[in-house]
């Protein structure tokens, strides 16, 4: 097709093409993002490989994975965290639904949530430094739940990022030991995956 029949002259340059970069995230573009999955499964040997397993086979890398009992009889609640884009996760997904004794699947990541772990945490302290994590203790709502000459033990609960921030005010002190539970979350309002099972 001729220049002309674009609608340019001969020898005049076409116009430069504006496509605008976009302003927010598009699913499905290949941006990786954090996600959270909760399922419901049958409370059974082998569930929690399987699961694992599928994440695995998929390339996705488990951020963290709580598991624990429902109000339901022999059903339990797994909480996944991964990071991946939108539809790979979607597909995953799916996919997981299809496993024996998965009950059923939801994708809470674009949904207003409740978001908690917890952190128990094994920190240095002398006679100089203990009032101090104390203090940071009280100002941070943690708890203090075991204390010996050398070290302090607390537990504090949050958000990721709120664990995080804590975490990173005793590295000064020097961690002898962390463990946390990975983030357990729920839907705010009044719906409700575990009632939706029932249905």
């Amino acid at each position: 097709m001729s220049n002309a029949a674009n609608g340019h002259l001969p020898g005049t340059p076409a116009a430069p093409s504006h496509s605008a970069p976009p302003d927010r995230y598009v699913p499905g573009t290949g941006e990786v993002r954090r996600h959270r999955l909760i399922a419901l499964v049958l409370d059974r040997p082998g569930v929690l490989n399987r699961v694992a397993s599928l994440m695995r086979a998929r390339s996705f890398n488990i951020d963290s994975l709580a598991v624990s009992h429902t109000d339901q009889p022999a059903i339990s609640r797994m909480t996944i965290t991964l990071q991946g884009d939108d539809v790979a996760v979607e597909q995953a997904a799916k996919q997981l639904y299809r496993l024996i004794d998965v009950l059923k699947v939801q994708d809470v990541t674009a949904e207003p949530t409740i978001e908690n772990e917890l952190a128990l945490i094994k920190v240095r302290a002398t006679d100089t430094t203990r009032p101090e994590i104390l203090k940071v203790v009280e100002l941070s709502r943690g708890r203090v739940v075991d204390l010996t000459p050398e070290s302090v033990v607390i537990e504090v609960t949050g958000s990721e990022a709120e664990i995080d921030g804590f975490v990173a005010m005793l590295r000064t002190y020097g961690i002898k030991e962390l463990v946390r539970t990975g983030a357990v979350v729920m839907s705010r309002g009044s719906g409700s995956i575990e009632e939706a099972l029932k249905r």
